[in-house]
């Protein structure tokens, strides 16, 4: 607060805080979980898993058939060289 003397200086006057202003001041404010906010919670959750999920299977079954493509082109490279060192 701010109060004027007859001189027209103004002083500033502090004003202790109250035990309940400060109680106010220190409280967090604290999440209320909902029974809708928690299903939502775990109806997100068990998304994000299982579209994490699909994501790591598509990429062993990448892997998988590009293992696979390159042992038939090595059977396939393979019988190409055996066959001409036959015929010779």
């Amino acid at each position: 607060m701010r109060s004027e003397t007859s001189s027209g200086v103004s002083q500033s006057t502090a004003v202790a805080p109250t035990p309940a202003t400060l109680a106010q001041v220190r409280s967090r404010p604290s999440v209320q979980l909902t029974p809708g906010t928690a299903l939502a919670l775990v109806g997100g959750g068990t998304a994000v898993v299982l579209v994490v999920g699909a994501v790591l299977v598509s990429m062993l079954l990448a892997v998988a058939i590009t293992g696979a493509s390159v042992a038939f082109c090595a059977l396939v490279v393979r019988s190409l060289i055996n066959s001409g060192t036959k015929h010779r």
